[in-house]
């Protein structure tokens, strides 16, 4: 996202079995501009004001849905290089680079590659994990983060989908799944009687919580902002009770144990300012043990390091899209959509000003209220498994405040330090990145990227 900012990972070391030091190398490739840096690495998530220093730089584990970040100690933003405490300085001079590391818990399942994350730039897939000690260079000294009281910092890393009818959303973060059914199909209007309709949504439910681990299952009811708490809360229990007994029904595993709660409107998903937030926030749902991936050996297969090409690589083939902005014509290239452990996906993609004058390209962060995030970011992107009727959203980071939890994209931020992200010179060149959940059998999905045509798009 910063012109002439080269980032390296030049280590990535596991210490003591449970630590994972990170060594990143920052080069100015221009001849011209000195580059600040300490901005442009902080962690995004992060109340501003706080966004500094290398606090950016983390590794994604994608099997624990885990987003890991630099450990917290006392006095500093991060255990990672402090501008005052390692004396280093604020701009990197043209043609000079700036060596950083970050100390961070190690990803779960002692793996041999990581995906590296850093706020500039598409995460970095396989890098290879050493149990040998860092090797620094002369003058950086590594702190140990078992000298001092550190706090682990991580995000949950959520995926989103939905179904094509608006019957259903899944929320899956890693451990539970979240099946919001929509309360328009399940009833009529002020009603906790099921409708011949809610049989299919709730048979895909019945079949996720049979293929489930878990001994549990709760059954939320919610509603909208309209009426008051004394017709919301007794309606919200008895479609919560509705779906309970249904379920127990349907659900042949042994075993599980069903409870139901209402919320009335205590509990929105989405703003009640809008009739589309307001049908959403409109639904009971069901919680339960993630159920197990059904084909563990193509995950592991997926795990192993391969010589697919970075992000940076040529994009695909024909998968190109044209538009305009400020009158000024637009390209759209992808450059690949990668699969990772644990169910997830990497989408690359790249925007370029094919015209002679400057254009601002704003359609990457504007959709519906229910895509909204804490800041700005480019989350106007949707996969969709046509054959299943299914379309999958941009992941979200979860920060989790007391009873406050506030969600940001796990895609290219265009807010903070990157506010001129969507300003395109003549000729301008950017690459963008999303993350999501991937279906199981799917070998193609259909991309939709702002106002962009439909793309038929293989998983690599």
């Amino acid at each position: 996202m910063t012109e002439n900012l080269k980032v390296e990972v030049v280590g990535l070391n596991r210490v003591k079995g449970r630590h994972l030091v990170a060594q990143i190398r920052l080069t100015n490739t221009g001849s011209e501009k000195k580059l600040p840096w300490t901005g442009e690495m902080g962690d995004n998530t992060r109340p501003l004001g706080k966004i500094r220093w290398a606090s950016g730089i983390g590794v994604l584990d994608a099997r624990a849905r885990t987003w890991i970040l630099p450990y917290q100690p006392a006095g500093f933003p991060c255990l990672c290089s402090d501008q005052d405490r390692d004396g280093l300085g604020y701009f990197i001079d043209p043609g000079e680079s700036v060596s950083l590391y970050a100390v961070m818990p190690a990803p779960s399942g002692n793996p041999e590659t990581a995906t590296v994350v850093t706020p500039v730039g598409p995460p970095m897939v396989d890098v290879p994990i050493s149990d040998d000690p860092p090797a620094t260079p002369a003058g950086m000294t590594i702190p140990d983060p078992d000298a001092e009281p550190v706090t682990p910092v991580t995000r949950r890393l959520v995926t989103p989908s939905e179904s094509l009818d608006r019957s259903e959303e899944t929320e899956d973060d890693g451990a539970d799944l979240r099946v919001s059914l929509s309360s328009d199909v399940l009833f009529a209007v002020d009603e906790a009687t099921l409708t011949p309709k809610a049989q299919a949504v709730l048979a895909r439910a019945a079949k996720l919580v049979d293929a489930s681990p878990g001994a549990s299952v709760l059954v939320e009811g919610h509603a909208d902002s309209s009426g008051t708490d004394a017709i919301n809360d007794p309606l919200s229990t008895r479609r919560a009770q509705a779906v309970r007994q249904a379920l127990a029904t349907m659900v042949t595993r042994p075993g599980v144990e069903f409870q139901a709660k209402g919320y009335g409107s205590r509990r929105p998903l989405y703003s009640n300012d809008t009739d589309e937030g307001k049908r959403r926030n409109r639904r009971v749902t069901v919680t339960f043990a993630k159920p197990q991936p059904a084909a563990p050996a193509a995950e592991a297969e997926a795990a192993t390091p391969s010589a697919t090409p970075s992000s940076s690589a040529s994009g695909v083939p024909g998968l190109t899209g044209s538009g305009k902005a400020d009158g000024q014509p637009i390209s759209m290239e992808i450059t690949g959509l990668r699969q990772l452990p644990g169910g997830l996906g990497l989408l690359t993609y790249r925007i370029t000003n094919q015209g002679a004058e400057e254009a601002w390209f704003n359609e990457l962060h504007q959709a519906g209220d229910w895509m909204s995030f804490k800041y700005r970011a480019a989350f106007n992107v949707t996969l969709t498994d046509v054959e299943a009727r299914r379309q999958y959203l941009p992941a979200r980071l979860q920060v989790t405040d007391g009873d406050n939890t506030d969600s940001y994209c796990a895609c290219t931020d265009v807010s903070g330090v990157r506010l001129a992200t969507e300003k395109f010179a003549p000729g301008r060149q950017r690459e963008f990145w999303s993350l999501f959940a991937l279906p199981e059998t799917a070998t193609t999905l259909n991309v939709k990227i702002a106002g962009f045509g439909d793309l038929q798009v293989p998983i690599q």
